[in-house]
């Protein structure tokens, strides 16, 4: 059985998928939940995913377990010189440092789409003359931090501006070989306003989409350019948005998504294999067909105040990233996460909005500080 280092900003997703596939994890990431610390052989928390903190914890791990390779997930878009420092120490698994680095810069990305003739909504990279209908985007985030609408006046320059599109918000989950592309699965998933400067922040999704074969077709052929020319390898994700019977691209999510939960398939061995060469997206494709997937979807609960998690509070069925204890919880930070599995995309759209009502309920008895209060 082989020993893998994970690190992310969450771990829990990556561990989880790894001990199902008979790996023994080994996690540093920044919340250290309770649900990861079960599926880990061993674990750090770390303050961030900056290299300083980072290299402590990389050394606890390299001088006690026999580790060779390390699979990274979200949280590197702000640290990507992270990456180059986990892959002087171990091999990395997913895309390598430079092709992570070419999705964040956006003006090589956007003209590569241009190149294409792969529609996306306007980009610019000063300031509009017109505020009206601009969003401002960091060059490097993730899950739609920091996306706000633009109110003109100055920024500094770690970001660009997007015209505002309008439409139904899809991503499609793939697996790459550097050449190839196989579609794992289209999703549909939306955002949730948080405050004026996270107005457009992840909050679920859901394993299938609205669209007809014929726009499945579109998308799939775009992926098909746009694997060899960033080079992209293992699991990614393309975000765009539908609108008036046009897709328009938005980015690549390039290292394993929330949406590969969602699918039964042991999607992450298949990650490593294509990372290391040991299959291409063809010879992947005839040994194990993809499946239609059962009806599952994923949601971040983001809490509504500031609070103490409670000793004592029961989770209900279906949480998971679950805080310790003890921790404070910011109003507007991801509080837990649940998945929900019903006959039709609709029934798991109510489903998760049951569970996300019930754990607020649940925790409105605590006080901020933990304590259960009858008022």
């Amino acid at each position: 059985m082989e020993t893998i280092l994970i690190v992310a900003g969450s771990g829990r997703m990556l561990a989880q998928a790894a001990k199902h596939a008979g790996l023994k994890p080994l996690v540093i990431d920044l919340f250290a939940d309770l649900d990861m610390q079960g599926y880990a052989e061993d674990f750090r928390q770390i303050a961030s995913l900056a290299e300083h903190d980072l290299a402590i914890a990389v050394d606890y791990f390299v001088e006690r377990y026999v580790v060779a390779h390390v699979i990274y997930g979200s949280g590197f878009e702000c640290y990507p010189e992270s990456l180059h420092y986990l892959n002087s120490r171990l091999l990395v698994l997913g895309n390598d440092p430079d092709a992570f680095a070419r999705q964040l810069d956006k003006p090589a990305f956007f003209s590569t789409l241009d190149a294409l003739n792969i529609p996306h909504p306007d980009v610019v990279f000063s300031a509009p003359d017109c505020a009206d209908g601009w969003l401002i985007k960091p060059m490097q985030g993730q899950g739609g931090v920091g996306i706000q609408r633009y109110g003109g006046g100055a920024v500094d320059n770690s970001v660009y501006w997007q015209r505002f599109q309008a439409g139904a918000s899809y991503s499609a989950l793939f697996l790459a070989d550097g050449q190839q592309v196989q579609v794992v699965g289209f999703n549909s998933q939306w955002s949730v306003g948080l405050s004026e400067t996270l107005a457009f922040v992840f909050s679920g999704i859901i394993n299938n989409a609205d669209l007809s074969n014929a726009h499945k077709t579109v998308l799939t052929g775009w992926l098909k350019q746009l694997v060899p020319a960033f080079g992209l390898k293992g699991l990614n994700s393309l975000d765009f948005i539908f609108a008036d019977d046009c897709s328009y691209v938005l980015e690549i999510n390039p290292r394993p998504s929330a949406s590969m939960q969602l699918y039964d398939q042991d999607l992450l061995i298949r990650h490593i294999q294509l990372s290391v060469g040991a299959t291409s997206v063809a010879q992947s494709s005839e040994a194990g067909r993809l499946k239609s997937p059962p009806q599952r979807g994923y949601q971040v609960v983001y809490a509504e105040r500031d609070l103490i998690i409670p000793d004592c509070f029961e989770w209900p069925d279906g949480c998971m990233d679950l805080p310790k204890p003890g921790n404070m919880c910011r109003a507007g930070q991801p509080l837990c996460s649940i998945i929900a599995h019903q006959k039709n995309s609709q029934s798991v759209a109510e489903q998760l909005l049951i569970k996300q009502q019930l754990i607020i309920n649940k925790l409105e008895g605590f006080d901020r500080h933990g304590i259960y209060s009858q008022r």
